[in-house]
């Protein structure tokens, strides 16, 4: 009797301890989660860090476009423009300009040799590097000297600079000295041989300005020593907490949602940030060509937040499809239903799944986790996935399980009765 009651004693203490356990496990469980969905936009940003500067092919497909960019066109063009006129001494230059050239030299620039001479020169050279910049032969240029500069672009990243791309305090700027160059070789044969005697031009184009560019380097260099590792570390947190968790689908689904909404915050930001910083923009560089070339440099931030926003939508999606509430049941009996139908015209057209059919039906459950982790496998060595990457990767997983539930249903099993209907959530 006395066994008895000691055991009475002990269970009742268990079930009295048991909330202040479960409380503790809940808490740590919901921390994990959070700092795993705040990690989840850095680990986009330290994604983003390592493939820009760490990856000179990707860093090239981004900014080749922007050599057919109007607005970076316009402002290399007038760019070299000034250069080159700040070292155009107009009554010199003509003056040492060869009567056999002076004919040529009228025609070129209109026949204005009077009062707007300066106005007729800067337009003349103006067009002259606008068709450098508009040709086939600059975006050859643009994207070999990107590829070269590569390395001098990471330099300059991380804060020792060199090369052609130079960070100073405020600024990383691209030298167009090579541009330059090409539209003084475009005057000489129009006909303004006096450009000849230009000496060597070294100008440059803001790639990207701000005030806090030496705290940009230090970021830059803590999210490429993050790496991979920060996108891991936010993967096992997320794990851990629903891992860890009372009620782990609903925790998933938290975990999902949370890591969508914190990442698509971030998207958000850089859109606002873009506004912020254009306006910010000194009066002597180009709100166009500098847009451009945010809007480039940031691409792959964006598309890897979609990307990640896209993920947790489908995951938190699908938990929630396999589970026990009453409208996931309701969705999940649509489902089966509608195949059932296609299923049973299917039937009545004669057609027959032979032993395709009864094998499915055996091995459906280890059929159905080889289609969800392959999935997960795509889109885990998918180079650079986006969101639609992401729905594409969905909706084909969707598809191939609804074949397998068309195969599954209907018929006769291998004993010869007859399947069972399929259950209802």
């Amino acid at each position: 009797m006395a066994g008895l009651q000691a055991r009475v004693q002990a269970l009742e203490t268990d079930r009295a301890a048991r909330p202040h356990r479960h409380r503790g496990r809940s808490f740590l469980a919901a921390l994990l989660i959070v700092l795993g969905c705040l990690l989840a936009p850095l680990s986009v940003v330290a994604t983003w860090a390592a493939a820009e500067v760490g990856d000179t092919d990707r860093y090239v497909a981004t900014v080749a476009p922007l050599a057919s960019d109007p607005d970076v066109q316009n402002a290399v063009a007038d760019r070299v423009t000034d250069a080159l006129m700040t070292r155009i001494d107009l009554p010199v230059l003509l003056s040492q300009a060869a009567p056999q050239d002076r004919p040529r030299l009228q025609r070129a620039l209109g026949g204005r040799l009077g009062d707007a001479l300066e106005s007729a020169v800067r337009s003349f050279v103006h067009d002259q590097a606008q068709r450098v910049v508009e040709s086939n032969a600059f975006k050859t240029v643009w994207t070999d000297a990107n590829r070269t500069v590569h390395a001098s672009l990471d330099k300059a990243l991380t804060g020792s600079g060199g090369g052609a791309v130079q960070l100073t305090n405020d600024s990383v700027t691209l030298d167009l000295g090579p541009v330059v160059d090409q539209v003084k070789q475009r005057l000489v044969a129009a006909g303004l041989t006096v450009a000849e005697r230009i000496p060597q031009v070294h100008t440059d184009i803001t790639l990207v300005r701000s005030d806090r560019i030496g705290a940009i380097k230090t970021y830059v260099r803590l999210l490429q020593i993050a790496g991979i590792w920060l996108p891991v570390l936010a993967v096992v947190l997320l794990a851990a907490g629903v891992l860890l968790s009372v009620r782990r689908r609903r925790s998933l689904i938290a975990a999902c949602l949370g890591a969508a909404v914190a990442t698509g915050l971030l998207g958000i930001g850089l859109r606002v940030f873009r506004s912020f910083y254009l306006d910010a923009l000194p009066a002597d560089v180009s709100p166009g060509a500098a847009g451009a070339v945010y809007d480039a440099l940031t691409h792959f931030l964006v598309t890897a937040a979609l990307m990640v926003v896209a993920l947790g939508a489908v995951i938190a999606l699908g938990v929630w499809l396999t589970g026990r509430g009453r409208y996931a049941g309701l969705v999940r009996h649509g489902w089966v239903s509608g195949i059932g139908a296609v299923r049973s015209t299917a039937d009545g057209a004669g057609l027959r799944t032979g032993p395709v059919g009864p094998f499915v039906r055996r091995r459906r459950t280890w059929i159905t986790w080889i289609l969800v982790v392959g999935a997960l496998l795509v889109l885990l060595f998918w180079s650079y996935p986006t969101g639609w990457t992401v729905v594409g990767v969905a909706l084909c997983l969707l598809f191939a399980l609804a074949v397998v539930e068309f195969l599954a249903g209907g018929g006769k099993d291998p004993a010869g009765g007859a399947t069972a209907a399929p259950r209802r959530g």
